[in-house]
């Protein structure tokens, strides 16, 4: 019998979950077949990591030398790196070229191309964490985490992750077309990152910063991550006096949340600019 003539209920479709992963493992090769996306999202860090360390290795304070201290921020520059900043600039980019659109008009569920972002994000942040951590570890002898902070580090990661991948999503629809992703997105991550104690110790900012910075997961993300690289004798710099992981939770979880509403309400499968 050919393919023709068979009836509808002959025909076996694909189950959902085939799909999810199929559209995963396409999104996850196209990263790392663009060399400039794996140079910038995967490599930068480590070398920020490297100059950084290398330039400004002193004491913070108890003991903690600055590539220890600087652990959480590069990791949290990595994470943003990874989700917010080349999935936003990635999904501009599909728009403005006609890939969404071609998606949108295919039998391909809408949200297997969102699982397959998602898939890809989580893999290219296991990655940067796994070369980030083998980095501080051989080059700058930093302390790891140790019993349980093993799984502080493990939520507020994938949490972190998971409210800047949505983030990110949001983002993207800032962006014109392609052309204008990477000038639109990337100050907007860079800010997030500098306000949020990346690059500078947070509590050297002002009140009115600090608040600001609140209101978005990356200095959350940020401060959970100090609570695993840094001594208890360090907490005292932090505005609350603690490492607040409960807050921690709630505010990223809210931004899980928050961010999957407006990125249902915001994405477009298209240019602004298309007729």
């Amino acid at each position: 019998m050919t393919a023709q003539a068979r009836s509808p209920e002959q025909v076996r479709l694909p189950s959902l979950s085939a799909v999810y992963r199929v559209r995963a493992g396409v999104e996850i090769k196209e990263f790392f077949r663009q060399r400039e996306a794996v140079v910038f999202t995967l490599l930068f860090p480590v070398l920020l990591l490297v100059a950084l360390g290398a330039g400004l290795n002193y004491r913070i304070g108890s003991g903690v030398s600055f590539p220890q201290y600087f652990m959480a921020g590069v990791i949290t520059a990595g994470i943003v790196g990874a989700s917010l900043q080349n999935l936003a600039i990635s999904i501009a980019g599909e728009r403005s070229d006609g890939t969404l659109k071609h998606l949108a008009g295919t039998p391909l569920p809408k949200n297997a191309y969102f699982v397959g972002k998602v898939a890809q994000v989580l893999a290219v942040t296991v990655v940067t964490l796994v070369l980030l951590l083998a980095a501080g570890l051989v080059i700058f002898r930093i302390d790891l985490p140790s019993g349980g902070q093993w799984l502080t580090f493990a939520w507020v990661a994938i949490l972190g992750a998971a409210a800047c991948t949505l983030l990110g999503i949001v983002v993207s629809t800032l962006a014109r077309n392609s052309r204008s992703a990477s000038a639109t997105v990337t100050p907007i991550a860079l800010a997030l990152e500098f306000i949020s104690g990346v690059f500078i110790p947070f509590d050297r900012f002002p009140h009115w910063v600090q608040v600001v910075a609140s209101i978005f997961p990356v200095r959350w993300l940020a401060q959970g991550l100090r609570s695993v690289f840094l001594p208890h004798a360090l907490v005292s710099r932090e505005p609350a006096g603690s490492w607040e992981l409960g807050r921690v939770a709630l505010v990223l979880l809210a931004w899980c949340v928050v961010g999957l509403l407006l990125a249902v309400r915001t994405f477009r499968w298209q240019d602004r600019d298309a007729g």
